[in-house]
């Protein structure tokens, strides 16, 4: 691999053992994937994906413990992933036990956090892209992160360079500065060897899309032709947030790290169809597709026939716009109170503003739980997990016991009471 000085300089150990150590590992990394070179990372913040205070991550609290005694901080500030916990959802007080027991560290790991470069109490979410928690790459910037539906938006919807690293890789590459140039980093390897089309009457669900995809795909790149029928062919908040959903499914329900959608995202509007490779796979998705998705997600409840005891609706995280959408939606139903304790998650900062408004506070006095938590973390409790739990999150339901439902579904049952 062809280092720049600065790179030899570390890895040779002149910057002390355990920036040498961080700069070996990422030398490692990369070799592992051919790189032939570092590239610099540019973006204004990083962001890391290990936001939760587990006991068992005990290597990664040792770790930070040596990088702070050595004086080491990260180069550049970060963001990171929402708290596992928030007292504000409905627990009984064993499962609140538990939560105290599972996340035993993690004031200790806010203050190693903290220490090392957080960017402030109020970044922690997995959305670090919106607009109001300032941590949005610019096009062509190098990244490096490792929280997969970030990954995928910073890629596709803003064309950021980003590979699907892992948690701790990415907190090294802020750190040094650089990361392997290999896979989503080059131009060859952001070509589209999919070619997807979707042939359907009205706008898909886009977690339903998004899942489409990632099970057919898996890990590649493809390219999206048909949607801009429906979206229409401009950037606008709202297809910032269509594409904000269906990233997140595809990269859950498969591995994909980018997608670009003809005559909208960033790459696809500047080149088009050339970003496609020579005689690219093709796949068809229209409604008879997106049923047989929906159909063929495993209900992983103890009674099949049980009603739902709580609804998450964000994962990942809901713009500010999402959210006023499902406030107008409940009111329009004309309900005084929420039937189904409802948590939609946001960024702290778009919880802030949100609360501020009449959308917000209406939507609060109808019982809706506002929180920065993640959902994930919330359904590792196993206590948590026992519940029957309803989402519109098809990252949710993929890691977790969580069942899910198309949005207008899971509005009628939360205005409803029932499924």
């Amino acid at each position: 691999m062809k280092l720049r000085e600065r790179e030899q300089k570390m890895l040779r150990g002149e910057q002390g053992p355990q920036m040498q150590k961080m700069m070996k590992t990422l030398v490692m990394y990369g070799a592992c994937f051919g790189a032939e070179e570092m590239a610099p990372v540019n973006s204004a913040m990083g962001h890391l994906v290990t936001s939760f205070g587990l006991k068992v991550m005990s290597p990664v609290y040792e770790l930070l413990d040596e990088l702070l005694a050595a004086g080491i901080h990260s180069a550049q500030p970060f963001s990171v992933d929402p708290r596992p916990m928030d007292p504000n959802i409905p627990q009984s007080p064993l499962q609140r036990l538990v939560f105290r027991m599972m996340y035993g560290k993690q004031a200790e790991y806010e203050e190693q956090l903290a220490a090392l470069g957080l960017a402030g109490s109020d970044r922690f979410t997995c959305a670090c892209y919106l607009d109001e928690v300032g941590n949005t790459p610019r096009l062509g910037e190098v990244l490096s992160w490792a929280e997969s539906s970030a990954v995928v938006y910073a890629n596709s919807v803003l064309g950021a360079r980003c590979n699907r690293n892992s948690g701790i890789i990415e907190l090294f590459g802020s750190i040094t500065g650089c990361v392997p140039r290999f896979g989503l980093l080059t131009d060859e390897g952001r070509k589209a060897t999919y070619l997807i089309e979707v042939d359907t009457k009205e706008l898909p669900e886009a977690q339903l899309l998004g899942s489409a995809i990632g099970k057919k795909v898996v890990e590649e790149v493809p390219y999206i032709r048909g949607l801009d029928r429906h979206l229409g062919q401009e950037m606008t908040g709202r297809v910032r947030d269509y594409l904000k959903d269906l990233g997140a499914a595809a990269a859950s329900n498969g591995a994909v790290g980018l997608f670009h959608v003809e005559n909208l995202t960033p790459e696809a509007k500047r080149v088009g169809e050339t970003l496609l490779t020579e005689n690219p796979k093709r796949y068809r998705i229209d409604e008879a597709v997106l049923s047989a998705t929906l159909s063929a997600y495993p209900v992983l409840w103890g009674r099949l026939e049980a009603q739902p005891r709580l609804c998450f609706i964000g994962c990942p995280h809901l713009s500010l716009d999402q959210l006023t959408l499902w406030a107008q939606r409940v009111a329009e139903k004309g309900v005084a109170r929420l039937r189904i304790p409802t948590v939609f998650t946001t960024a702290p900062a778009v919880k802030e503003i949100f609360l501020k408004t009449d959308a917000g506070r209406d939507l609060v006095d109808k019982g809706g739980i506002l929180s920065s938590i993640c959902p994930l973390m919330y359904m590792n409790n196993p206590l948590c997990a026992k519940q029957p739990v309803i989402t519109c999150s098809n990252k949710l339901r993929t890691y977790s016991t969580a069942r899910f439902y198309p949005e207008q579904a899971i509005l009628e049952a939360i205005t409803g009471g029932t499924l």
